[in-house]
This record gives C-alpha cells, structure tokens and sequence, in this order.
C-alpha cells in the first residue's frame, strides 16, 4: 500500500563547508521529491542556510531529516503542513 504524500519544509544550517558535498549528495538521491530548493551562504557568520520544499511520504521525509541530521556539523528542522 503506498503511502499519501505530504508537503513539508526542511530547514538546514550547515556550518562547515566540507559537509556540503555530503548534503548535496543526500539531496540529488531524494530529488524526485523536492520541489524547490533555496540555499543562501551567510558569510557573516560562516554558515550556509538551505530551505527544501518537499512532497514526499511521511518515511520518505523523515529518513531524509535523519540523514541529514546525521552529517557533522549540520542541523535539520522540519515543518509539516497541516493538509
């Protein structure tokens, strides 16, 4: 049975730069389920902040957030929507 997919946004601060390639890699892999994607380096404060649009199954979202969260020096939050 699959499962109904929902809308949900992931927002990543990535601290060290070397972590990029890694985060970049994890994204292209789950790329069917991305609908936008938004990454802005904040030089100021030696960070890069990426914003993902998905629309994917919950597990799909979740084994994603948990990859993610998984690379050094890397943060992951997640916001579902409501429908």
């Amino acid at each position: 049975m699959e499962q109904e997919s929902r809308i949900a946004v992931m927002a990543i601060i990535v601290e060290n730069r070397e972590s990029v390639d890694t985060l970049n890699h994890l994204l292209h892999e789950y790329g069917d389920y991305i609908v936008g994607r938004m990454g802005l380096p904040y030089e100021k404060k030696g960070v890069n902040i990426v914003s993902i649009a998905l629309d994917a199954p919950n597990d799909t979202i979740s084994a994603l957030a948990g990859k993610i969260g998984n690379i050094p020096e890397i943060s992951v939050k997640t916001a579902y929507a409501s429908k």
